[in-house]
């Protein structure tokens, strides 16, 4: 076809009356109207939603529409800095976004990534996030299908969840570790304290009283040497209990060295673990080069990755196996999608951040482009207790290990925004989390994570 052709079809099919290619007739739909999709539907007003239903700050952004009752939702949740994420949406994002066709979501967030100059920060890609999610939400509904259909549909039947398994004691995470077992996970992530320190993911200790700050703001004290010791000896007592075919997973939350990172890697070669994630901080992203080819211990890395100049040479390196970048902390769906397709063409398995902070509507984002994603690796496990499943009715079933989608249109899921308003943000000071400022090293230094 030339096109003259091309063109000819076009204009005779969707404007001359039905005609099709070349004057031959066209298919009408009733009434004689040619077929022109769906009508178009404008952004008529986007609000957050803030609620701490189980004590941690969500943010949830909703995009109405001119369509009567048709709306979307996205994950937001920034939650060491949820006001000023809020602040972003309502004052900045919003009239910038009105009276936009919600059908134009790539435009959308090309445009907004640019609309303040200043970009790549944590706060502006949250916010962007909750409208891109939100726009995907409505797209789907606007279909008529689960949004994982419109990524290509299913590759999977669910997304296998990771278990946190933390205590004090070994007993204790064994003890944690069992329990998942039983419920039908397959991946454990396992955490264990450090005697007398303030070990991430540990859970339960009380902060410790340093002289650095003074007993009215007590800082947490963490030392890398033991920790590094003790992480072997975790992984050696849960093989040793649990046996082979558990999936064993760790977070080192970057708070080591590169000589105990490599170190750390060899001890545990011999046990397998899944993946052992973060081990440096996005600023140290050069110290890969060094430990990967030294290990055979799947590295797993970028929760606080922001942008592409973090995770792309990463991946297109082939440093790491697999990418952990928080959904609404790179820009959204939108940006994981492409996050996702280029770490499939390097072998790199996605394994999203998704923990308690995040909202289980961002949980139903990111599972449905798990269930369409041919690389998927692990979804962070989500356990929704009953006052955020209420508050957010549809959220994601998990059943036997798997985190399963709705098959309601869209996301799946919705927000009780009544019930949301009796849950308010803990009131402050604090009003957000003073606790990564405030682990020390025993000399007084900040720990960096």
């Amino acid at each position: 076809m030339d096109r003259r052709g091309a063109l000819g079809f076009l204009s005779a099919g969707a404007v001359g009356g039905g005609l099709g290619l070349l004057g031959s007739p066209g298919p009408l739909l009733a009434g004689g109207v040619p077929p022109r999709g769906l009508p178009p539907v404008k952004i008529t007003d986007v609000k957050t939603i803030l609620t701490a239903p189980d004590g941690i700050r969500l943010v949830v952004v909703k995009v109405m529409t001119s369509e009567a009752g048709l709306y979307g939702l996205g994950c937001a949740t920034f939650t060491q800095r949820a006001y000023v994420v809020a602040t972003a949406v309502e004052q900045y994002l919003k009239p910038f976004l009105i009276g936009r066709d919600a059908d134009d979501i790539e435009d959308i967030w090309q445009s907004s990534y640019v609309s303040s100059y200043w970009r790549n920060g944590g706060v502006l890609f949250n916010a962007m996030s909750g409208v891109d999610q939100a726009l995907w939400d409505i797209k789907a509904k606007r279909a008529q299908m689960p949004l994982y259909q419109l990524f290509g549909g299913r590759c999977r039947l669910g997304a296998d969840l990771y278990y946190h398994a933390s205590g004090e004691e070994f007993a204790e995470v064994e003890d944690a570790a069992r329990k998942a077992m039983e419920l039908g996970y397959r991946h454990v992530r396992i955490q264990a304290g450090v005697p007398g320190l303030a070990t991430y993911g540990a859970g339960g200790r009380k902060p410790e009283t340093d002289a650095v700050d003074g007993p009215r703001n007590p800082t947490r004290v963490w030392e890398p040497g033991p920790y590094v010791r003790m992480v072997p000896r975790l992984f050696e007592h849960m093989r040793v209990k649990l046996g082979e075919e558990v999936e064993l997973l760790h977070d080192v939350h970057e708070r080591i060295t590169l000589p105990q990172a490599v170190q750390l890697c060899k001890d545990l070669e011999r046990y397998r673990p899944y993946f052992i994630e973060d081990p440096f901080p996005p600023e140290e992203n050069d110290h890969f080069k060094i430990l990967r080819p030294q290990t055979s211990v799947p590295i797993a890395m970028g929760e606080l990755f922001n942008n592409q100049q973090e995770y792309v040479p990463l991946i297109a390196g082939r440093l790491i196996d697999f990418i952990r970048a928080h959904v609404s902390q790179i820009g959204g769906l939108s940006m994981a999608r492409k996050v996702g397709a280029l770490a499939e063409f390097f072998g790199v398995k996605t394994a999203w951040h998704g923990p308690g902070d995040t909202s289980p509507v961002g949980h139903a984002a990111q599972l449905a482009l798990e269930l369409a994603s041919a690389n998927f690796g692990i979804h962070e496990g989500a356990l929704f207790h009953e006052r955020t499943k209420e508050v957010f009715p549809g959220c994601p079933e998990v059943k036997n290990g798997y985190m399963l989608a709705s098959e309601a249109p869209g996301l799946g899921i919705d927000v009780d925004e009544k019930l949301a308003a009796k849950y308010p943000f803990p009131p402050g000071p604090p009003n957000f989390d003073y606790t990564w400022g405030r682990t020390r090293r025993r000399d007084g230094s900040v720990i960096r994570p």
